[in-house]
């Protein structure tokens, strides 16, 4: 299995920066040095005795004294000799061969298999890590098939999409439309319960085709349009306020702003959003006319959004229930809906890379008088440049 290579290894400091063998090396040329320095000292010594005339049983026991040193000096160097050989053979060989064998590794071949036989340290540490590396190929296996199944998973979706979008709406469409034309052409022939029957009908076929098309909005997003890209946030409040003049309008509402900034984003799914949140500000509202004030403050590498209302609020206890998909607060004969816009919301606020959440109190703005009212909606999105 051949993957992207790991990253370089840090640089050693200090005297680390120095292989083991060289060390080695090192202190074995040190060594050799110190033995042949004493062994001239010995040499010179014994010449300076010569040169004093001693009694021959003294020169006798010096001839004897230089045989025993040398012999202890040859000793160790064969000592030392033999001692590199298995620091070499024993340590130093192994050590070089699981280091190649871990370059290799990293390098991206991950089905290469770790293993020395000596010394019982180095084994032991060697069959520890190639357990490890086996456990991270399979695992790493497990995900890349895990991956093709949910790109296969997202292909079906699409294609249940494309037939969600036409082939499921269409009878939707002739169900609204041939009953509303069975109440046209036999209206006067139809008692009152028979009305509210087409009347429900028709209402069902509707309610249907809104959810059939929100759910197509929440499985697209990051799928479908998903590019990102530096983005006006004010331009997308201003398309999503464009969309919701009609409702805007009808209900009296006054949508205020700060200037808001350039974000990294899809600019189609961030109108969604600020438009999803604003016609909740807009449809929730109290017995006083809708304010709704959208305002932003860099945090970092953040931009943190704020949508802030006059309205009925929601419940702390609810703060997180509210995100979930189809999850409703209230009666859809009292607020119509789908429950599943703030599940959107935050769906496109993830994808992005931010967070969205309720706030516990909205926003004072100085010319709001909602008195600690409403609720507050927070989210982040990235900045298109460095923190400030």
């Amino acid at each position: 299995m051949s993957i992207n290579p790991l990253p370089p290894p840090r640089e050693p400091t200090g005297l680390g920066r120095l292989p083991a063998a060289r060390w080695f090396l090192l202190v074995g040329a040190l060594a050799g040095v110190t033995l042949a320095a004493g062994a001239a000292i010995v040499m010179t010594l014994n010449a300076r005795a010569a040169l004093l005339d001693p009694r021959t049983e003294v020169a006798a026991q010096l001839d004897l004294l230089i045989v025993i040193l040398i012999a202890l000096f040859a000793l160790l160097l064969v000592l030392g000799v033999a001692l590199g050989a298995v620091v070499h053979y024993a340590l130093l060989k192994p050590v070089s061969r699981l280091t190649a064998q871990v370059r290799t590794v990293a390098a991206g071949d991950f089905d290469h298999r770790l293993h020395v036989d000596h010394p019982a340290e180095l084994a032991e540490l060697s069959s520890h890590i190639d357990s490890m590396r086996a456990r991270i190929v399979s695992a790493w296996r497990t995900a890349a098939d895990q991956a093709e199944e949910l790109r296969r998973s997202n292909s079906e979706l699409e294609q249940f999409a494309y037939v969600a979008s036409h082939d499921l709406q269409e009878p939707l469409r002739k169900v609204a439309s041939f009953t509303q034309m069975l109440e046209q052409r036999y209206g006067p022939q139809l008692d009152e319960r028979a009305r509210q029957y087409i009347h429900y009908a028709v209402d069902g076929a509707k309610r249907m085709q809104l959810l059939i098309n929100d759910l197509l909005d929440f499985s697209r997003v990051g799928r479908v349009t998903g590019e990102r890209s530096e983005v006006d946030s004010g331009a997308a409040l201003d398309r999503a306020l464009d969309n919701l003049s009609a409702t805007i309008e009808e209900a009296g509402a006054v949508v205020t702003r700060d200037e808001l900034p350039r974000v990294n984003g899809n600019e189609t799914q961030l109108t969604q959003l600020f438009q999803n949140l604003v016609e909740n500000a807009v449809k929730f509202r109290s017995e006083e006319p809708p304010r709704v004030h959208v305002g932003a403050r860099r945090d970092g590498e953040l931009w943190e959004f704020s949508c802030s209302d006059n309205g009925i609020g929601v419940e702390p206890k609810y703060a997180d229930r509210i995100f979930l998909i189809f999850q409703r607060l209230h009666a859809r004969d009292v607020y119509p809906g789908t429950g599943i816009g703030l599940a959107l919301c935050r769906k496109i606020v993830e994808y992005h890379g931010g967070r969205l959440w309720l706030d516990g109190a909205p926003d004072s703005d100085p010319g709001d008088d909602t008195d600690g009212r409403g609720a507050t909606f927070r989210w982040t999105l990235p900045a298109t440049g460095g923190p400030r």
